[in-house]
């Protein structure tokens, strides 16, 4: 006798039986889409290692005749001496001055005044560092000083003259003697200074002096007497006078400090970097590289880097002769003192140049690790100007980039800042293009140096990160943007994309970026035969499409996204088609099959885009009912076998079962149900495990169909399922199951459980995977109970052993002690302990119920013997 309840139980429908269609809510369908709808995963495109060190490899789309060349030749004779000289400030135009001799002062007017200095001539100024300039303007005021240099004999005759000259009292010290006001008066009238090469002091002969000066200079008179002194104060504007004394007194104290300072440097130069120099004239290459080091360290001591030295220009000429020598580590060592002496326009080219030519060569890179000239070159990225430095910039981030191919240097790159460096020069590069309009000349062929430098450094976590804070995807997909004609810059960048969108974090942040769906299509659309950069552009989207439902709406909403993939598509089926038709070799037979050609790939890549979008609710159905879609998937399937591309075939298997998902009225999937059935078997005759599981999956779907249950018993595949319940493997298990779940909603079609001992697969599943697998459980327990619909006796039903089986088994795993085990971290522990109560638990305990009223534990009598 049934209870109430038992008999409401038993007028359950079976699990899985299409129902009148009623509207679900998204939250049900996204839930049932996450159980059912999968991703597809591939490998990134790969990309060959170039065999030779080139600013542009063998598949850069520029004509050779258009390339900066990778190969030259740099001698002495390339480097220009005008960069040799110190620098002199702010040049002028010289003004055109004529001077009136103006009348001889009066009794009233101030003795002091004198004739009026000619103009200096500007070639002379231009000679001299700003340093000097300084000091012939204090010295020149009662005569044009020549700037003439003396030789080192003489110039140690003017040490003396260094002293200084003293304005506050009335001696006056001049070539080491004290005299007095008037005689210095006298004495600088027929003896007047002139600056040497030293930054002293020396006499000038009578022939030098400007005819006509009658007085001291002023900024050498101490005054005369106190009455002389008080008549002079009385008689001129005092504002003015303190003003110019002020100065005057500056000026002197700068001229003593300068003199002093010069003398500290002499002496510097003379006992430390004069003996380096004699070394460098001569000997061996290991000696010039010892001499090198030790010039460098000095120079570095001395303070004597950079432009301020007024012996850079002997420095520069005495490095530039032994490039002649042509050794790549003296070379080096000669390249990283001239970047540090701040040589510039074209000798800063030559000397880029030069590290770069030796960069060429990978057995050169231990030297430049030890030389430090990754800094260098990253200095001169920094504080050089782009735009007046361009070619220069080329061949340094050229040698840069060939660095950055060894990964021993990534972690000192990225630590100094190349990240940085080179996100800022793009930057730059970017909003010129803005402000110009137009590309800037050469900018292409720096791009595509800094973006395969990049490409290179993104290998490293912490490089991701300094992009993401950079905000640096923006900025490459305006590269893109701006470079469209420019294939190699859009392959980089599509190159660095790929790697980056293997990342999740990296993966969000580009498909945050709105724009780069319309970007990588235009891309698409324009290079739709350059197999090496749409396939890159399609793994980006496989990759954005991946796990994010908001990209799938936002690439599905671009204009003309699905269009563009299926011309994609078919442009790359089309080659792969025509070189996989066998070829009859000599002897008649066909030749071996070719290795997976290129255009596969893109399949590859294509297939998985359109498995990502069919997970979609609100673009799946329209996938489905788009023939140009389904036509395309069911004509990859009927041309490429499992043997030829595994990953192909199976990416197109998962796309159909994604397809297959939508129950939808006008869906091609549906009307195409039988066809695809056919093809599906040869995939189930194969010994491809993944193809197996995504046939299997398919035919999950499918069999929700009477004329699919119908070809799956009439094809014996219901028996090819029961055998996958051996597998030992869960998935595999799961969809097995599924497919013979669908198979007992039909009532005719139930007592196929019992061939090739189903049910006591079914209950070793239970056994097995139970208390890990809570959703395989729920499904082995609706089919049980599909099957045992029409029950009266759970023995006859079941068996006996598999029935007091499933007692033992359904009663201890409704036990939530025992069910779910406490060795589970929290968050798997939660995962498992949602999927029991909500799926497991109540079809466990109806069928429990069932099995209980229909089960008598009391045994038989025997017969009685008469």
């Amino acid at each position: 006798m049934l209870s109430p309840n038992d008999k409401k139980l038993e007028k359950l429908d079976p699990f899985y039986r299409p129902s009148v269609a009623k509207q679900k809510t998204s939250a049900e369908i996204i839930s049932e889409a996450r159980n059912a709808l999968r991703t597809v995963g591939t490998q990134r495109p790969f990309t060959p290692q170039e065999n030779q060190r080139k600013l542009f490899g063998p598949a850069s789309s520029r004509a050779p005749e258009n390339r900066p060349p990778s190969s030259f030749s740099l001698h002495a004779s390339s480097f220009e001496s005008s960069d040799s000289r110190p620098i002199s400030g702010t040049r002028l135009s010289p003004l055109e001055l004529k001077p009136k001799v103006p009348a001889p002062p009066t009794t009233e007017e101030d003795p002091c005044l004198s004739f009026p200095k000619p103009p200096v001539d500007p070639a002379k100024i231009r000679r001299i560092s700003s340093a000097r300039a300084r000091l012939f303007r204090a010295a020149s005021q009662g005569a044009l000083l020549p700037d003439r240099t003396l030789p080192p004999a003489e110039r140690k005759k003017t040490v003396e003259s260094k002293d200084t000259v003293r304005m506050g009292d009335s001696v006056v010290k001049v070539n080491g003697i004290y005299l007095t006001e008037s005689k210095a008066i006298g004495h600088f009238k027929s003896h007047p200074l002139q600056l040497t090469y030293d930054g002293g002091f020396s006499e000038i002969k009578e022939p030098e002096m400007f005819k006509g000066a009658t007085s001291l200079p002023s900024h050498l008179r101490s005054g005369g007497d106190q009455g002389k002194r008080r008549s002079r104060a009385s008689s001129c504007p005092s504002g003015s006078d303190l003003s110019r004394l002020e100065t005057k007194a500056v000026s002197n104290t700068d001229l003593q400090e300068k003199a002093t300072e010069m003398e500290t440097d002499d002496v510097f130069w003379n006992t430390r970097i004069v003996p380096i120099l004699h070394k460098l004239e001569k000997g061996s290459v290991e000696a010039l590289c010892a001499a090198c080091t030790q010039l460098h360290g000095a120079l570095e001591e001395g303070n004597l880097l950079g432009k301020k030295s007024q012996r850079r220009s002997v420095l520069l000429k005495t490095l530039y002769k032994l490039v002649d020598v042509g050794s790549d580590p003296l070379s080096l060592k000669l390249a990283k003192m001239m970047l540090a002496l701040r040589v510039s326009r074209k000798n800063l080219l030559n000397v880029c140049k030069l590290i770069f030519k030796i960069s060429r060569s990978e057995k050169n890179d231990s030297l430049i690790r030890s030389d430090s000239i990754l800094e260098s070159l990253l200095e001169v990225l920094r504080s050089e100007d782009l735009q007046t430095n361009a070619e220069a910039f080329l061949y340094c981030v050229g040698a840069i980039k060939f660095i950055s191919g060894n990964s021993g240097f990534l972690h000192e790159m990225i630590s100094k800042g190349a990240v940085e460096i080179l996100m800022n020069l793009i930057k730059q590069i970017t909003e010129n293009t803005n402000k110009c309009g137009a590309c800037l000349p050469n900018s292409g062929h720096l791009l595509v140096q800094m973006t395969a430098t990049l490409r290179n450094l993104v290998d490293s976590p912490l490089a991701r990160s300094k992009l993401l804070s950079v905000s640096a995807l923006p900025q490459l997909c305006t590269v893109m943007g701006q470079h469209m004609s420019d294939k190699d810059v859009c392959t980089n960048v599509a190159r660095i994309f790929s790697k980056l969108t293997t990342y999740r974090d990296c993966c969000i942040a580009l498909a945050n970026h709105s724009r780069c769906y319309a970007l990588f299509l235009n891309l698409i659309n324009k290079y739709q035969k350059q197999q090496d950069l749409v396939v890159r552009i399609v793994f980006i989207l496989g990759n954005l499409t991946a796990k994010n439902n908001q990209a799938r709406e936002q690439f599905f909403k671009e204009k003309g996204s699905i269009p563009a993939l299926l011309s994609l598509f078919h442009t790359f089926y089309r080659l792969d088609l025509h070189p996989r038709r066998p070829a009859s070799g000599g002897d008649g037979q066909p030749t071996s099959p070719k290795p997976q050609a290129q255009g596969e790939d893109v399949l590859i890549k294509l297939t998985r885009v359109l498995a990502n979008l069919a997970i979609h609710p609100g673009i799946g159905p329209a996938m489905a009912a788009s023939p140009q879609v389904v036509g395309l998937l069911l004509a990859t399937l009927e041309y490429k076998s499992i043997d030829d591309c595994a990953e192909l075939v199976i990416n197109t298997v998962a796309t159909i079962n994604n397809l297959s998902y939508y129950q939808v009225k006008n869906s091609i999937i549906q009307d195409q149900k039988l066809h695809i059935a056919e093809l599906l078997l040869k995939l189930l005759g194969s010994d491809n495990m993944d193809g197996i599981l995504e046939a299997v999956r398919v035919f999950g779907n499918l069999s929700q169909d009477r004329d699919v249950c119908d070809f799956i018993v009439q094809k014996n595949v219901h028996q090819f399922m029961i055998a996958l319940l051996d597998a030992r493997h869960q998935d595999i298990c799961f969809s097995a199951c599924g497919v013979l779940l669908n198979l007992t909603v039909e009532k005719d079609k139930r007592a196929i459980l019992k061939e090739g001992g189903g049910i006591k697969k079914l209950v070793a599943c239970l056994r097995d995977f139970g208390p890990t697998d809570w959703q395989l459980a729920c499904l082995v327990c609706k089919t049980l109970w599909n099957f045992s619909e029409n029950i009266t006796s759970a023995s006859s039903c079941f068996g006996d052993e598999d029935t007091n089986t499933l007692l033992v088994l359904l009663s201890s795993f409704l036990d939530e002690e025992l069910a779910l085990d406490d060795s589970f971290d929290q968050d798997l522990k939660n995962y498992h302990k949602l999927h029991w109560e909500t799926e497991f638990k109540p079809v466990a305990q109806q069928l429990l119920n069932r099995i209980q009223t229909h089960h008598t534990f009391l045994e038989p009598l025997p017969f009685p013997s008469f």
